[in-house]
């Protein structure tokens, strides 16, 4: 195995150690594959990552039947998500400091060319989680991340229908949503906002828009935080705009046995699409052809008011209030029971 090589990384040169180290078994991509692809959409990722604090979902032994991440609860697995800037970073890596639900802090890596993305792929990053805020302003997001994911019985096809039916209720609302393929089954609607309101507010925000596309379309969309409950719907996966909560960047690629990637689309090719279609062999030629499809996001910033207005009626005209946090948040203010509904009767 090769020792290391360097790549050209936005002028910089970045060394790459094991180049060719497989990272993907089922299609013999190894580690070189992996950072030559994040150049070759460099523009893209930096478009997402930019000056915003960012999670890095790192697979050193890369994607290997039987590998896990690992969780809160165990740690033992072969991958993991690095919050605080690894030691030994770069000079040139940069960092903002966030603040968790736990009230503790860290700082994180807040990629600001394309050599960090290098850097950090290197490191056997393939997901890049980033923040909805910029590290200006790390209280107030400037994107509302909307999350269509397919339950057990749904896929792609789903999640599409109710992708229009979102973009439908956007124009209602005097907003625009920028669609892309999660890397797996669903799909996120990005929708640029003004940094004026909180995380709080901003997943208020959802909870609305959620609640008003399962009032649409009750047979397809489901707001249930309880897996028990959700049935064969998309799930508006709210807690997705709670604090420390993110989601994958677009041209991220997902652990998966291909290497598909998160990627941007049209509109008008939303129907069509098949996201095993996207991945590290067939990305570079296309965000060639058609570029960044999401740059868009960062020439928009719509208000937040229409949302939060109908967030107001919804508990004005039918009492519905908050919904639970992920187990891991304190107990939040005006949150219900956080205990799935099988279980309730032991706690009354």
């Amino acid at each position: 195995m090769k020792e290391a090589i360097e790549v050209e990384a936005g002028g910089r040169a970045v060394r790459v150690s094991s180049p060719d180290k497989v990272y993907f078994p089922e299609r013999g991509l190894t580690k070189r594959d992996v950072v030559e692809y994040f150049l070759a959409v460099g523009a893209g990722i930096l478009g997402a990552l930019r000056d915003r604090p960012t999670t890095l979902e790192r697979w050193p032994a890369g994607v290997f039947e039987g590998a896990r991440l690992s969780t809160r609860q165990d740690n033992r697995g072969d991958a993991f998500y690095q919050k605080r800037v690894p030691k030994g970073a770069p000079s040139w890596v940069e960092t903002a400091q966030v603040a968790f639900p736990s009230g503790r802090t860290a700082d994180e890596v807040c990629p600001t060319e394309v050599a960090v993305v290098a850097w950090a792929a290197n490191l056997g990053t393939l997901t890049f989680h980033p923040w909805p805020v910029r590290r200006d302003d790390v209280e107030h997001p400037d994107q509302l991340r909307i999350d269509l994911d397919p339950q057990p019985g749904t896929d792609y096809a789903d999640a599409v229908k109710v992708a229009h039916e979102a973009r439908a209720l956007l124009h209602e609302l005097d907003m625009e949503g920028f669609p892309k393929t999660s890397g797996g089954r669903g799909m996120h609607l990005y929708v640029p906002v003004q940094p004026m309101w909180d995380f709080v507010q901003a997943r208020r925000a959802v909870i609305a828009f959620g609640r008003e596309l399962e009032r649409r379309l009750p047979d397809q969309v489901t707001m249930s935080w309880w897996k028990e409950e959700r049935g064969e719907r998309i799930f508006i996966d709210f807690n997705q705009m709670a604090r420390d909560r993110t989601i994958a960047s677009a041209y991220s690629v997902r652990p998966r046995p291909r290497g598909t990637v998160s990627a941007p689309l049209s509109w008008g090719e939303v129907d069509d699409a098949r996201p095993e279609d996207f991945d590290i062999t067939t990305m570079p030629a296309r965000f060639a052809e058609v570029g960044d499809l999401h740059a868009g996001i960062a020439e928009a910033a719509f208000s937040l008011e229409p949302l939060l207005e109908l967030a107001a009626r919804d508990e004005r005209d039918h009492d519905l209030g908050d919904l639970p946090y992920p187990p891991e948040y304190p107990k939040m203010p005006g949150e219900p029971l956080r205990v799935q509904p099988s279980r309730r009767a032991t706690f009354d």
